[in-house]
């Protein structure tokens, strides 16, 4: 057993939205009715609930995951929270594949929610002890002070960071379940004019927190196969890195976990990077995709906006870029899982108006957590192959 004998069966998401009348519970509810209807398994079978929230709704409260099955009267012999920022989506899938493995579970329920509009408070913690002390109020300023280190080093050309943001808003435009504030079309104009939020962060460069809901159900490929869910997904490499290089005094902030964590996810799964078909990385800040194709070893460190000039990123191109609109132009809802929830959906054929040609693999990527003097603080890389 290992990695890829987990199967990822089934996917769900609710409609991004920019604030929810919703209880939280509720769209959870609507999610796992979602994933029973297109399994066809009953809920009795369930006996893994694997968590993630990323903003305070849930990641605040220590038992959000056993409260959270006893909201939705789930009996679970597994039961888990994974809280590494925003690679928790890849993560949790990473540690429900392990648990199958063990034998600790057969039929796990992986839920990723945040209400942040209704329930976002303030507490003590890293940021609020040792960045917010420094004026560095939160990830917009961290991110303006990295661009402003990149842009040193190596020049920056904002409009190819334009040209980012408007094809991920194109994918937004084809996404019915795409926050409805953001999906309107833009031009590489509209993203050079958008105001300063933390120079030279433009609004047009962030993501918009948002409320939503997501989850997949996931059991070992033999029990898919008895279930009869041909259509499935398999995980065949991830890595993970926290606190690159955390031991060195002076490092270059430009470089990330990525560049080891995905040399590692890559050899796992036996895949060139020149053969990934689709690539859906963590985009909470446009310059972020960037430093990832350098990381990850699509171009060489600095070459970046050269690397985006160089090629077509929509979803008919030759490296589709987060064919849903990534989280900056669908809204950062749901643990920011929707870039792997849509590399799950392309790879089953079901990507609709934006259907990729290539679904022979995809590269799904996490950033997680802000720390201070580096680059952020967690990266993960994950490989993704339809079911053979």
């Amino acid at each position: 057993m290992s990695l890829r004998d987990a199967a990822i069966v089934a996917y769900a998401e609710t409609k991004v939205m920019e604030k929810t009348d919703r209880d939280i519970f509720e769209l959870d509810g609507d999610i796992l009715e979602s994933l029973l209807d297109k399994t066809g398994i009953e809920k009795s079978e369930i006996d893994a609930l694997v968590v993630s929230g990323l903003t305070r709704t849930g990641a605040g409260n220590v038992f959000w995951a056993q409260t959270t099955a006893d909201e939705l009267g789930l009996e679970v012999d597994y039961c888990d929270q994974v809280h590494i920022g925003g690679c928790s989506a890849t993560g949790a899938v990473a540690r429900t594949a392990a648990a199958i493995d063990a034998g600790l579970c057969s039929t796990a329920f992986l839920l990723f929610s945040d209400t942040p509009s209704e329930d976002n408070r303030r507490d003590r913690g890293f940021s609020q002890e040792w960045i917010g002390t420094y004026g560095l109020m939160g990830p917009p300023g961290a991110f303006g002070l990295l661009s402003r280190r990149y842009e040193h080093q190596y020049g920056l050309d904002y409009e190819m960071l334009g040209k980012l943001a408007v094809t991920q808003r194109n994918h937004a435009l084809l996404n019915d379940n795409a926050c409805e504030k953001l999906r309107k079309p833009i031009t590489v104009a509209d993203y050079l004019n958008s105001r300063m939020i933390a120079e030279p962060i433009r609004l047009l460069d962030c993501v918009m927190p948002c409320d939503g809901a997501t989850g997949l159900i996931m059991m070992s490929r033999r029990r898919a196969k008895q279930k009869g869910l041909a259509n499935c997904v398999i995980p065949t490499g991830y890595a993970e890195r926290t606190n690159y290089r955390g031991g060195e005094g002076m490092v270059d902030v430009t470089w990330s976990g990525h560049k080891a964590a995905g040399q590692r996810a890559l050899d796992i799964a036996g895949l060139n990077l020149k053969d990934v078909a689709s690539f859906h990385p963590y985009d909470d800040f446009l310059i972020a995709i960037m430093l990832q194709f350098e990381n990850l070893g699509f171009c060489k460190h600095g070459e970046g906006a050269a690397f985006i000039r160089d090629h077509d990123l929509s979803f008919r191109g030759d490296l589709p870029l987060n064919t849903g609109g990534g989280l900056i132009s669908s809204g950062a809802a749901a643990c920011s899982s929707h870039n792997l929830i849509e590399a799950v959906r392309q790879l089953m054929g079901e990507g609709g108006a934006r259907q990729v040609r290539n679904t022979r693999n995809a590269l799904v990527t996490g950033i997680g957590w802000i720390n201070y003097g580096r680059n952020w603080g967690s990266s993960s890389v994950m490989v993704l192959v339809p079911n053979e």
